[in-house]
Protein backbone atom coordinates (compact mmCIF):
# COMPACT_ATOMS: atom_id res chain seq x y z
CA UNK A 1 0.00 0.00 0.00
CA UNK A 2 1.68 3.40 -1.49
CA UNK A 3 0.82 6.41 1.04
CA UNK A 4 1.39 10.10 0.81
CA UNK A 5 1.30 12.70 3.68
CA UNK A 6 1.08 15.83 1.81
CA UNK A 7 2.61 17.97 4.69
CA UNK A 8 5.87 18.20 6.85
CA UNK A 9 5.37 20.12 9.41
CA UNK A 10 4.68 18.00 13.10
CA UNK A 11 2.11 16.52 12.36
CA UNK A 12 2.97 15.50 8.89
CA UNK A 13 6.20 14.30 9.67
CA UNK A 14 5.20 12.34 12.79
CA UNK A 15 2.71 10.31 10.83
CA UNK A 16 5.50 9.74 8.12
CA UNK A 17 7.80 8.67 10.72
CA UNK A 18 5.19 6.02 12.23
CA UNK A 19 4.71 4.63 8.66
CA UNK A 20 7.80 4.14 7.68
CA UNK A 21 9.23 2.85 10.79
CA UNK A 22 6.02 0.28 11.00
CA UNK A 23 7.76 -0.55 7.28
CA UNK A 24 4.98 1.16 5.19
CA UNK A 25 5.48 2.06 1.60
CA UNK A 26 5.15 5.90 2.66
CA UNK A 27 6.34 9.47 0.86
CA UNK A 28 6.44 12.59 2.53
CA UNK A 29 5.53 15.70 0.45
CA UNK A 30 7.43 18.94 1.53
CA UNK A 31 8.53 22.14 0.49
CA UNK A 32 11.29 24.92 0.11
CA UNK A 33 14.54 24.58 2.53
CA UNK A 34 12.65 21.96 4.84
CA UNK A 35 12.63 19.38 1.66
CA UNK A 36 16.37 19.72 1.13
CA UNK A 37 16.84 19.22 4.56
CA UNK A 38 15.11 16.34 4.59
CA UNK A 39 16.45 14.50 1.37
CA UNK A 40 20.00 15.21 2.36
CA UNK A 41 20.08 14.55 5.98
CA UNK A 42 17.00 12.49 6.75
CA UNK A 43 13.93 13.15 8.90
CA UNK A 44 15.37 13.98 12.30
CA UNK A 45 12.79 13.41 15.00
CA UNK A 46 13.16 14.14 19.02
CA UNK A 47 10.63 13.68 21.49
CA UNK A 48 9.94 15.82 23.93
CA UNK A 49 11.22 15.20 27.67
CA UNK A 50 14.01 12.37 25.58
CA UNK A 51 17.55 13.49 25.26
CA UNK A 52 17.58 11.28 21.83
CA UNK A 53 16.96 12.08 18.15
CA UNK A 54 15.71 9.08 15.38
CA UNK A 55 16.77 9.97 11.92
CA UNK A 56 14.61 7.90 9.20
CA UNK A 57 15.11 8.07 5.50
CA UNK A 58 11.35 8.80 4.33
CA UNK A 59 11.45 9.65 0.59
CA UNK A 60 10.44 13.11 -0.55
CA UNK A 61 9.15 14.91 -3.25
CA UNK A 62 8.28 18.45 -3.45
CA UNK A 63 4.86 17.86 -5.55
CA UNK A 64 2.43 16.00 -6.43
CA UNK A 65 1.36 15.05 -10.40
CA UNK A 66 -1.50 13.96 -11.33
CA UNK A 67 0.23 10.41 -12.62
CA UNK A 68 1.46 10.12 -9.54
CA UNK A 69 -0.17 6.91 -8.33
CA UNK A 70 -0.80 6.39 -4.13
CA UNK A 71 -3.42 3.97 -2.27
CA UNK A 72 -3.87 7.04 0.35
CA UNK A 73 -3.00 10.89 0.48
CA UNK A 74 -2.94 12.41 3.57
CA UNK A 75 -3.57 15.94 3.35
CA UNK A 76 -1.52 17.02 6.99
CA UNK A 77 -1.68 21.37 6.43
CA UNK A 78 -3.14 23.95 8.56
CA UNK A 79 -6.80 24.64 7.73
CA UNK A 80 -5.87 28.02 6.54
CA UNK A 81 -3.40 26.31 3.84
CA UNK A 82 -6.61 23.57 2.27
CA UNK A 83 -7.28 25.71 -0.46
CA UNK A 84 -4.00 25.76 -1.73
CA UNK A 85 -4.00 21.66 -2.23
CA UNK A 86 -7.34 21.45 -3.95
CA UNK A 87 -6.27 21.34 -7.47
CA UNK A 88 -3.06 19.13 -7.60
CA UNK A 89 -5.73 16.95 -5.57
CA UNK A 90 -8.37 17.19 -8.06
CA UNK A 91 -5.88 16.71 -10.85
CA UNK A 92 -4.41 13.30 -9.28
CA UNK A 93 -6.30 9.98 -9.55
CA UNK A 94 -5.87 8.75 -5.88
CA UNK A 95 -9.23 8.11 -4.92
CA UNK A 96 -8.89 8.02 -1.00
CA UNK A 97 -7.92 11.38 0.65
CA UNK A 98 -7.95 11.98 4.44
CA UNK A 99 -7.27 15.95 5.81
CA UNK A 100 -6.05 16.07 8.97
CA UNK A 101 -6.69 18.71 11.08
CA UNK A 102 -8.93 21.05 12.48
CA UNK A 103 -11.50 21.61 9.98
CA UNK A 104 -15.46 23.70 10.83
CA UNK A 105 -16.22 23.09 6.85
CA UNK A 106 -16.36 19.38 6.76
CA UNK A 107 -18.95 18.65 4.01
CA UNK A 108 -17.92 21.56 2.22
CA UNK A 109 -14.34 19.88 1.03
CA UNK A 110 -15.96 16.68 0.59
CA UNK A 111 -18.48 18.21 -1.49
CA UNK A 112 -15.34 19.59 -4.10
CA UNK A 113 -14.58 16.04 -4.68
CA UNK A 114 -17.40 13.43 -5.76
CA UNK A 115 -15.75 10.77 -6.86
CA UNK A 116 -13.11 10.93 -4.74
CA UNK A 117 -13.28 8.67 -1.09
CA UNK A 118 -13.00 11.60 1.16
CA UNK A 119 -12.03 10.55 5.46
CA UNK A 120 -11.20 13.47 7.95
CA UNK A 121 -8.76 12.45 11.04
CA UNK A 122 -7.42 14.64 13.58
CA UNK A 123 -3.78 12.93 14.95
CA UNK A 124 -2.86 13.87 18.64
CA UNK A 125 0.67 15.20 18.63
CA UNK A 126 2.70 18.58 19.44
CA UNK A 127 5.59 20.34 19.17
CA UNK A 128 7.64 22.53 16.89
CA UNK A 129 9.76 21.85 13.96
CA UNK A 130 13.61 23.36 14.15
CA UNK A 131 16.12 23.97 11.15
CA UNK A 132 17.01 20.59 11.43
CA UNK A 133 14.60 18.46 13.06
CA UNK A 134 11.43 17.88 14.46
CA UNK A 135 10.78 17.96 18.58
CA UNK A 136 7.22 16.65 19.13
CA UNK A 137 4.99 15.15 22.00
CA UNK A 138 3.72 12.30 20.20
CA UNK A 139 0.26 10.48 21.64
CA UNK A 140 0.41 7.82 18.25
CA UNK A 141 -3.20 8.50 18.98
CA UNK A 142 -5.46 9.21 15.44
CA UNK A 143 -9.28 9.46 15.41
CA UNK A 144 -10.58 8.91 12.10
CA UNK A 145 -13.59 7.99 9.39
CA UNK A 146 -15.87 9.69 7.21
CA UNK A 147 -18.93 11.80 6.80
CA UNK A 148 -22.08 10.16 8.73
CA UNK A 149 -24.04 8.42 5.91
CA UNK A 150 -21.38 7.45 3.62
CA UNK A 151 -19.64 4.07 2.98
CA UNK A 152 -17.28 3.29 5.99
CA UNK A 153 -13.47 3.04 6.10
CA UNK A 154 -13.22 1.03 8.79
CA UNK A 155 -11.24 -2.10 6.44
CA UNK A 156 -8.91 0.37 4.46
CA UNK A 157 -8.29 2.44 7.81
CA UNK A 158 -7.31 -0.70 9.28
CA UNK A 159 -4.90 -1.88 6.56
CA UNK A 160 -3.18 1.76 6.53
CA UNK A 161 -2.75 1.31 10.59
CA UNK A 162 -1.73 -2.63 10.84
CA UNK A 163 1.26 -3.06 12.42
CA UNK A 164 1.56 0.30 13.76
CA UNK A 165 2.40 1.36 17.61
CA UNK A 166 -1.40 4.19 16.35
CA UNK A 167 -4.04 3.35 18.77
CA UNK A 168 -6.64 3.96 16.07
CA UNK A 169 -10.02 5.53 16.96
CA UNK A 170 -12.75 4.64 13.92
CA UNK A 171 -14.98 8.03 14.04
CA UNK A 172 -18.33 7.06 11.75
CA UNK A 173 -19.32 11.00 12.11
CA UNK A 174 -16.33 13.22 11.49
CA UNK A 175 -18.44 16.45 10.97
CA UNK A 176 -19.33 16.13 14.40
CA UNK A 177 -16.33 15.03 15.96
CA UNK A 178 -14.06 17.91 14.12
CA UNK A 179 -17.30 20.74 15.39
CA UNK A 180 -16.83 19.40 18.55
CA UNK A 181 -13.09 20.09 18.53
CA UNK A 182 -13.60 23.39 17.20
CA UNK A 183 -15.81 24.12 20.14
CA UNK A 184 -13.54 22.51 22.95
CA UNK A 185 -10.08 24.22 21.58
CA UNK A 186 -10.64 27.51 20.12
CA UNK A 187 -11.57 29.29 23.68
CA UNK A 188 -7.92 27.57 24.89
CA UNK A 189 -6.71 29.33 22.21
CA UNK A 190 -8.78 32.67 23.33
CA UNK A 191 -6.92 32.13 26.84
CA UNK A 192 -3.21 31.84 24.84
CA UNK A 193 -4.01 35.07 23.16
CA UNK A 194 -5.19 36.69 26.46
CA UNK A 195 -2.00 36.18 27.66
CA UNK A 196 -0.01 36.49 25.07
CA UNK A 197 1.43 32.58 25.02
CA UNK A 198 1.76 32.57 28.80
CA UNK A 199 -0.60 30.51 29.95
CA UNK A 200 1.32 30.05 33.36
CA UNK A 201 -0.42 33.98 34.07
CA UNK A 202 -3.70 32.66 34.03
CA UNK A 203 -2.49 29.88 37.06
CA UNK A 204 -5.06 29.87 39.89
CA UNK A 205 -7.48 32.23 38.04
CA UNK A 206 -10.53 30.05 38.55
CA UNK A 207 -12.63 32.80 37.23
CA UNK A 208 -11.44 32.51 33.94
CA UNK A 209 -10.65 29.17 33.78
CA UNK A 210 -14.63 28.83 34.48
CA UNK A 211 -15.31 31.08 31.42
CA UNK A 212 -12.74 28.79 28.64
CA UNK A 213 -15.59 25.91 30.18
CA UNK A 214 -18.68 27.95 29.86
CA UNK A 215 -17.52 29.39 26.13
CA UNK A 216 -17.16 25.16 25.33
CA UNK A 217 -20.11 24.60 26.63
CA UNK A 218 -22.03 27.59 24.49
CA UNK A 219 -20.56 25.81 21.42
CA UNK A 220 -21.74 22.45 22.39
CA UNK A 221 -25.31 24.01 23.36
CA UNK A 222 -25.10 25.49 19.08
CA UNK A 223 -23.77 22.33 17.83
CA UNK A 224 -27.04 20.40 19.05
CA UNK A 225 -28.83 22.71 18.60
CA UNK A 226 -28.28 22.29 15.02
CA UNK A 227 -28.92 19.13 15.49
CA UNK A 228 -25.48 17.36 15.63
CA UNK A 229 -24.29 14.94 18.30
CA UNK A 230 -21.36 15.43 20.68
CA UNK A 231 -18.64 13.62 20.18
CA UNK A 232 -16.92 12.23 21.36
CA UNK A 233 -19.29 10.40 23.55
CA UNK A 234 -17.79 11.28 27.12
CA UNK A 235 -18.88 14.91 26.49
CA UNK A 236 -22.68 14.48 26.22
CA UNK A 237 -23.21 15.26 29.20
CA UNK A 238 -21.26 18.78 29.30
CA UNK A 239 -23.81 20.33 31.40
CA UNK A 240 -23.14 18.01 34.14
CA UNK A 241 -21.24 18.99 37.38
CA UNK A 242 -18.24 16.20 37.08
CA UNK A 243 -17.81 17.83 33.33
CA UNK A 244 -17.01 20.93 34.83
CA UNK A 245 -14.73 19.66 37.07
CA UNK A 246 -12.85 17.37 34.85
CA UNK A 247 -12.49 19.94 32.35
CA UNK A 248 -11.63 22.87 35.32
CA UNK A 249 -8.81 19.92 36.23
CA UNK A 250 -7.38 19.70 32.83
CA UNK A 251 -7.44 23.19 32.50
CA UNK A 252 -5.67 23.96 35.51
CA UNK A 253 -2.77 21.27 34.89
CA UNK A 254 -2.62 23.19 31.02
CA UNK A 255 -1.91 26.48 32.98
CA UNK A 256 0.66 24.70 35.76
CA UNK A 257 3.01 22.85 34.05
CA UNK A 258 5.00 23.13 30.37
CA UNK A 259 2.08 20.70 28.98
CA UNK A 260 0.22 23.90 28.18
CA UNK A 261 3.26 25.81 26.57
CA UNK A 262 3.74 21.85 24.49
CA UNK A 263 0.19 21.31 23.69
CA UNK A 264 -1.81 24.52 23.35
CA UNK A 265 -0.13 27.69 23.26
CA UNK A 266 2.84 26.11 21.04
CA UNK A 267 0.31 25.87 18.09
CA UNK A 268 -1.91 29.00 18.98
CA UNK A 269 0.97 31.02 18.73
CA UNK A 270 1.91 30.10 15.85
CA UNK A 271 -1.13 29.59 13.87
CA UNK A 272 -2.91 32.93 14.80
CA UNK A 273 -4.20 32.45 11.37
CA UNK A 274 -5.50 29.28 11.53
CA UNK A 275 -7.58 30.26 14.70
CA UNK A 276 -8.98 33.31 13.18
CA UNK A 277 -10.08 31.23 10.04
CA UNK A 278 -11.71 28.57 12.62
CA UNK A 279 -12.82 30.71 14.95
CA UNK A 280 -14.83 32.96 11.78
CA UNK A 281 -16.06 29.63 10.44
CA UNK A 282 -17.19 28.34 14.08
CA UNK A 283 -19.30 31.72 14.23
CA UNK A 284 -20.69 31.50 11.23
CA UNK A 285 -22.27 28.22 11.96
CA UNK A 286 -23.56 29.69 15.82
CA UNK A 287 -25.29 32.33 13.72
CA UNK A 288 -26.59 30.12 11.11
CA UNK A 289 -28.01 28.01 13.63
CA UNK A 290 -29.32 30.92 15.40
CA UNK A 291 -27.35 30.12 19.12
CA UNK A 292 -26.29 33.03 21.23
CA UNK A 293 -22.68 32.89 22.32
CA UNK A 294 -21.67 35.94 24.64
CA UNK A 295 -19.72 34.03 26.94
CA UNK A 296 -17.41 33.31 23.65
CA UNK A 297 -17.48 36.95 21.93
CA UNK A 298 -16.23 38.07 25.66
CA UNK A 299 -12.96 35.76 25.41
CA UNK A 300 -12.72 36.41 21.74
CA UNK A 301 -12.67 40.34 22.47
CA UNK A 302 -9.85 39.93 25.64
CA UNK A 303 -7.81 37.76 22.36
CA UNK A 304 -7.35 41.39 21.28
CA UNK A 305 -5.30 42.30 18.34
CA UNK A 306 -4.45 38.40 17.87
CA UNK A 307 -7.77 37.67 16.40
CA UNK A 308 -8.93 38.84 12.70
Amino acid sequence: MRILVCGAGVLGCNLANNLYHAEKDVTLLARGAWAKQLKQNGLHMKKTFHLRESVSRVPVITQLEPEDCYDAIFIVVRYTQLDSVMEDLRANGTKNIVLVGNNARPVYYASLFPEKNIMFAFALSAGHREPARVVSLDLKKIIIGQLKNTPSNETLIGQIFADTEYRVVYESNMEDYLLCHAAFVLPAAFACYYKDGNLRKLKGNTVYLNRILDANIEGYRAIERAGHKILPASDTDYESAAYRKNCLRFFRIMCATGLGKICTSDHAMNAVEEMSALNRDMKTFFDEAGAEYPVWQTLERDAGRYLK
